[in-house]
């Protein structure tokens, strides 16, 4: 198996700082947007599975079904906290290192 060749690309991007900060910014309100979206899908997976979600039936879930489906959500959230945790981070180098923010 041999390595790909990559062709040699050399694009002239010409932005100044404040755009750079301002694209930094985006890119930090996107992902926290995402994390949203993965909050928000979480909760209603547990709401299908105890059946409080308009327009959704699940037939009858086992208590082990439950605790199960607990842990699950309980692994995602502590993803997306740790994930919030580096966009805290991310954040504040960016409004350190970005001048009038």
């Amino acid at each position: 198996m041999s390595f790909p060749t990559i062709p040699n690309v050399t694009p002239s991007i010409s932005i100044n700082r404040e755009q750079v900060c301002n694209l930094l910014l985006a890119s930090i309100a996107f992902e926290e947007l995402g994390l949203a979206h993965i909050i928000n899908a979480e909760g209603e997976k547990i709401q299908a599975v105890i059946g409080t979600l308009p327009g959704v039936t699940i037939p009858g879930t086992t208590i082990n079904g439950l605790i199960s489906i607990n842990r699950e959500v309980n692994r995602t959230l502590k993803t997306v906290l740790k994930t919030q945790m580096l966009l805290q981070f991310k954040l504040e180098d960016v409004l350190d290192n970005c001048p009038e923010m």
